[in-house]
């Protein structure tokens, strides 16, 4: 008991937030950027546009069946072979970016087929063209079809960054590396203490999407 009381005191609490907090920015932006690009990915694979949509299909594959370490890899140590440099934000963004970006993919187009052919045909029916819609009634009610599948796949990902330790991103257990390798007796209270960190957050975050759920059903 008294090494978690050591554990925890505020210094090294303040170092965890300071990683948490890293875990959390990396986590939303890749969130968003990674939503907007599954979506695209998503509509054009649903659209069948001749050829695109095949090239689209293939290469989102290729990503899902790729592990997400190897991508972080590529992006960190790959690119600047390439003449692009990135420091580990940035990478771990981009290869979270492209990794969710494929996976979201797939559960937007299963979401909008998931949308009866009988709404299409109505909003065509009243005078909208295809892209309103799509935009104004498959789309919206595709999301909805989406929601438990992407809070699975957002609170994925945010356990995902933890994986980004490996090219050295300050984030969340990272920090908490740190910290056990000067005192190894504060190795389990670390786990115990970032375990119950990311359960705030992948809680946090599915009730948001409970309350959006209930809120658009």
């Amino acid at each position: 008991m008294e090494t978690f009381i050591h554990a925890y005191s505020w210094i090294d609490i303040h170092f965890l937030l300071r990683g948490l907090w890293v875990t959390i920015y990396v986590s939303l932006i890749s969130i968003v950027l990674s939503f907007i690009l599954g979506l695209f990915l998503g509509l054009i694979r649903y659209m069948k546009i001749k050829y695109v949509s095949a090239i689209v299909g293939f290469i989102v594959d290729i990503i899902r069946n790729l592990p997400l370490l190897l991508i972080i890899f590529f992006t960190y140590f790959g690119l600047p072979q390439m003449g692009i440099v990135t420091n580990p934000t940035t990478a771990s963004i981009i290869a979270l970016v492209i990794f969710e970006g494929a996976m979201l993919c797939e559960i937007v187009r299963s979401g909008i087929i998931a949308v009866p052919d009988g709404q299409m045909e109505g909003a065509r029916s009243n005078g909208m063209t295809f892209g309103q819609a799509m935009y104004h009634v498959v789309v919206p009610q595709g999301l909805h079809n989406m929601i438990p599948a992407l809070l699975s796949q957002f609170v994925s990902l945010v356990k995902d960054t933890s994986l980004a330790t490996i090219i050295v991103l300050p984030e969340l257990l990272y920090h908490a590396q740190i910290i056990y390798s000067q005192n190894t007796t504060y190795l389990i209270p670390m786990y115990v203490i970032i375990a119950v960190m990311y359960f705030i957050v992948c809680f946090c975050l599915s009730q948001i999407a409970n309350y959006l759920s209930k809120r658009y059903d």
